[in-house]
This record gives C-alpha cells, sequence and structure tokens, in this order.
C-alpha cells in the first residue's frame, strides 16, 4: 500500500511541477531558472505545513506519504536545480548561477521552516 501511495503522489507532483515550470518558462524572458526556484520553494513550504500538520494533530502516516514523500518528493527537484545552475556556468552567466545558489536554499528552508512554526 505504502508503494501504491508514494506511486501516485509521485504521478501528481510531477504533472504539477511540469505544468507550473511550463506556466512561468513562457511568461520568462531571462535565464535565471524562476520556475525551479517557485517550484522548490513552494514545495518546501508545502512540506514544511504538511510537517507542522503532522506534528500537532497527528496526521495518519499514510497522508504523510502520499503528499510529502510522493507529491512533494516529485513536485520539488534537487536535480534540476542543480542541473539548471551548471547550465548557467557553462553559458557564463556567472551573476544568474549566483543568485540561484545563493536564494534557493535559504528561501526554501526559511519557506519551510515558517510554515511548519506557523502550523505546529
Amino acid at each position: 500500500m505504502t508503494v501504491l501511495l508514494v506511486a501516485v503522489g509521485g504521478a501528481l507532483g510531477a504533472a504539477a511541477r511540469y505544468l507550473l515550470d511550463r506556466s512561468i518558462a513562457t511568461r520568462q524572458t531571462g535565464p535565471f531558472p524562476l520556475g525551479t526556484l517557485v517550484i522548490n520553494v513552494s514545495g518546501s513550504i508545502a512540506l514544511g505545513l504538511l510537517l507542522g500538520l503532522a506534528v500537532a494533530h497527528q496526521l495518519p502516516a499514510s497522508v504523510v506519504t502520499l503528499v510529502g514523500t510522493g507529491f512533494l518528493g516529485a513536485y520539488t527537484t534537487f536535480s534540476t536545480f542543480t542541473f539548471e545552475t551548471l547550465r548557467l556556468l557553462e553559458d557564463d552567466a556567472w551573476r544568474y548561477a549566483a543568485w540561484n545558489l545563493l536564494l534557493s536554499g535559504p528561501l526554501s528552508f526559511t519557506g519551510a521552516l515558517v510554515a511548519f512554526l506557523a502550523v505546529r
């Protein structure tokens, strides 16, 4: 049953990531990977909310597995963040690469922490 929850959540999370990234990309003109930043930060906030709710309200493990491991695991993407940062470096877009590195981690962690504390 756990594998099924992860698979269903993962399929939905991957589709959501793709649709949101495409929606952002069609409006963007520069090389900065804004879609991935928005996805990773919003996914981190959602994970913080989920874990805060799990602690405060003892959500069933199946909900945490479906949403946290499945959906959010597929929705957020560290590998794409890494790939896009390397591509920026290859394209000599050092400033964009630096901004991506400086924003992604701190914004994702802060978003998760604030969301967790807000609902805990």
